[in-house]
């Protein structure tokens, strides 16, 4: 088994080699313990006897957390597949989500995110009584962990709604099971847990480099906590007021980059607040290549050299949808345009296929590999958060300044439209669009504008369209197995699934 210790920065990581047979405890127990954490025989196989001892035990098992946040995180399946930014590719394989065909029957687990959450409990609960020289490296250790269970808990809340609040590590099969508790309450408890890591980061800035969780990053998690509080969950105005402040923190000593495709170009760059990191070779099946083609479906193109295909690793299960690139074409100067999407185009002119450009990965001998590092957060999000929570309070001008901040590096100009608020609001959800296509962020953004009164959902996402045109209006939260409902009769299934 190949050691996850190059996942995260590894200039920050040579002294690991020391410990790597820590690493190899702490990965290999991941592994294991990876069953829900709702059933009954999910039981930690650590009882704390003989590991829990030292900073090194303590610091392996996170980078452990952080291996089981890139594979919770590598997939478009929550956070795009049920947005308007796809299409069927040329090998087709759809997922529910996208047909928007979900039912009481065929429900999605949270397996993955509560396996995450227990970790993250296992952690905190286990590093208490652990001797560490300097109080302050203890504190890092647990800022980070609070940092992802919320950013767990925050995935949950937008994916499922309502959801059991597990914040023990479950280590023997008496444990209680739990109902779901409000969403108004999960939030709370994710808002509680950023909180706390902005709390114990003993500095501003990235001393372990940005792939690791640092005090800006929470403080971009507690911006987009405050939007969806504020949007979502009736929230109000002074929520509005703490999201331009936490985006502001957020923004500290950052800049965008002149070029947009340095963004994923590069590693780590000026622009981004935290990333997930993939290393060449190390890591395979990004999200990103299953709209990437293979070698032999382009072979025929003139521009073949400029698409990012590759002889294996590659899917077009999904390919940018026409709704996608009308957004570009909305503004035909649109710098993003081209380093976002490619079309592959025959001798005669013929159309072979649309391909994913952005996540480009690396070319290597003979084929190419998808490595490009997972955003979570970056800067341009930053400025977005703002112009949105702007528009919220009816700020527009204000608005408007920050959209030109994103726009202004598109080579577009300045927005010129009209300037009442719901023009100015879809402008800004169009404009995210454009910024964070394939970023893992359009289906939390359209929930936000439909709740907030911009949009109409059902009207605006094709296939929810299409089903609701049929008299089938699919709940925007998901069901839950019902297998997770006959371990947990205190789970109750998802409003809105009663007759589907």
């Amino acid at each position: 088994m190949r050691v996850p210790y190059d996942t995260i920065e590894n200039k920050h990581f040579s002294h690991m080699k020391k410990t790597i047979t820590y690493i190899l405890i702490a990965v290999s127990l991941l592994s294991f313990n990876s069953c829900n954490l709702l059933d009954v025989d999910n039981v930690s196989s650590i009882s704390g006897d003989g590991y829990w001892q030292s900073k090194g035990d303590a610091e392996s098992y996170l980078i452990g957390i952080y291996t089981s946040l890139r594979d919770v995180s590598n997939a478009t399946l929550h956070f795009e597949d049920r947005g308007e930014t796809f299409e069927v590719g040329l090998i087709g394989g759809p997922s529910n989500l996208f047909t928007q065909n979900l039912t009481s029957q065929n429900g999605y687990g949270w397996n993955s995110y509560y396996t995450v959450i227990q970790h993250c409990n296992m952690l905190i609960k286990n590093i208490e009584p652990i001797s560490f020289g300097m109080e302050a490296d203890k504190n890092v250790i647990l800022a980070e962990t609070y940092f992802i269970r919320s950013y767990m808990y925050f995935c949950i809340l937008r994916i499922w709604g309502d959801a059991p609040l597990e914040l023990d590590p479950t280590e023997n099969a008496s444990k209680p099971k739990l109902g779901r508790s409000p969403a108004t309450e999960v939030l709370q408890q994710a808002m509680a847990d950023v909180d706390k890591s902005i709390e114990l980061f003993p500095q501003d800035g990235y001393p372990k480099g940005k792939g690791r969780v640092s005090k800006q990053a929470s403080y971009a998690l507690k911006a987009d906590l405050l939007l969806w509080r504020a949007k979502v969950l009736n929230g109000t105005n002074q929520d509005y007021q703490e999201v331009i402040t936490n985006a502001d923190l957020a923004s500290k000593n950052l800049s965008l980059e002149e070029d947009f495709a340095n963004i994923y170009g590069t590693k780590k760059g000026k622009e981004v607040i935290f990333a997930i990191h993939f290393e060449l070779f190390e890591k395979s099946d990004h999200y990103s290549s299953k709209l990437k083609p293979r070698d032999v479906f382009v072979e025929k193109a003139i521009n073949k050299d400029d698409i990012a295909y590759a002889k294996s690793g590659a899917g077009t299960n999904y390919a940018p949808s026409e709704r996608l690139m009308a957004l570009f074409e909305e503004n035909p100067a649109d710098d993003r345009k081209n380093k976002s999407y490619i079309k592959a185009i025959d001798a005669d002119g013929n159309l072979i296929g649309v391909f994913d450009n952005k996540m480009r990965g690396t070319k290597t001998e003979g084929d190419r590999s998808y490595d490009s590092d997972i955003i979570i957060y970056r800067l341009a999000e930053m400025y977005l958060f703002k112009a949105e929570a702007y528009a919220a309070m009816d700020k527009l001008p204000e608005a408007i300044a920050e959209l030109n901040k994103v726009r202004n590096r598109a080579k577009i100009g300045n927005y010129a439209g009209p300037t009442d608020k719901i023009s100015v609001e879809k402008e800004i959800l169009s404009e995210r669009g454009r910024e964070l296509y394939l970023e893992r962020k359009r289906w939390p953004d359209l929930l936000r504008f439909h709740f907030g009164g911009t949009i109409d959902v059902y009207e605006f996402v094709p296939n929810l369209k299409s089903r609701a045109d049929d008299g089938i209006r699919v709940p925007l939260y998901l069901a839950i197995p019902l297998r997770d409902i006959d371990i947990n009769p205190n789970l109750e299934q998802t409003e809105g699934y009663e007759n589907l």
